[in-house]
């Protein structure tokens, strides 16, 4: 978050036209850095635009695209169901003010998703995020992305943590654009504070046998 305070220093010294010359140069610079990004960017390939840098993406674990596939599957049947917006999964290229990011999966409710024709390729800040977490992308999904997508008013994020068969849950609250630890589970069951409804066992997004079971229940 912004903090004004530590801007006065700046605001009060005969540098500052310089300074503002320095970055609004950075600034042109990423921006087009950022069109050339988006231009030579294509379906096979899983890359952002972080802080001016293209990041391409390893490709992921076995166990981190089974983890993503079965919350796909939950959240998607769910949400299609109850006519509720629109699911994607890792190749959604969210554009924020300053990053475009690829989450694994993102919701978009009815208002937003109702925007979307068929060619939709840059889309805006969606209403719930999940990331699943590796080795290479952890910093980014608890520092960069963990602020960005605050600050954009994203009101849920769930950080999924294979290993530890974990889930963070993390959720805005009033008009902050600050995320808080709303729970972080290793068992029983979560329900999104966003997709009204959405609840599943922990279980399943780790284990098939639960993620039927679950899926089962969502289409009671």
């Amino acid at each position: 978050m912004l903090d004004e305070s530590n801007l006065e220093s700046i605001f009060a010294s005969p540098e500052l036209p310089k300074i503002a010359e320095v970055i609004n140069s950075k600034l042109a610079a990423e921006r087009k850095a950022r069109e050339r990004f988006r231009r030579e960017l294509t379906p096979s390939v899983k890359a952002e635009f972080i802080a001016g840098e293209v990041v391409m993406h390893s490709p992921a674990k076995a166990k981190h695209l089974r983890v993503t596939r079965r919350l796909l599957k939950l959240l998607d049947t769910y949400v299609h169901r109850h006519g509720l917006g629109e699911v994607f999964s890792e190749k959604a290229l969210i554009c924020l003010t300053r990053n475009d990011y690829e989450p694994d999966v993102v919701f978009f409710g009815k208002e937003k998703a109702s925007t979307f024709g068929p060619d939709h390729m840059e889309f805006p800040a969606p209403d719930f995020v999940v990331e699943v977490l590796s080795e290479s992308t952890a910093s980014r999904d608890r520092g960069v992305k963990f602020q960005d997508y605050g600050q954009h008013g994203i009101g849920e994020y769930w950080i999924v943590d294979c290993d530890e068969k974990t889930i963070e849950q993390y959720v805005l609250r009033d008009n902050e654009r600050e995320y808080h630890l709303a729970q972080k589970l290793a068992g029983g069951s979560i329900g999104s504070r966003v997709v009204e409804g959405f609840e599943i066992p922990i279980a399943a997004l780790f284990d098939d046998q639960a993620n039927a079971e679950a899926l089962v229940e969502l289409c009671d």
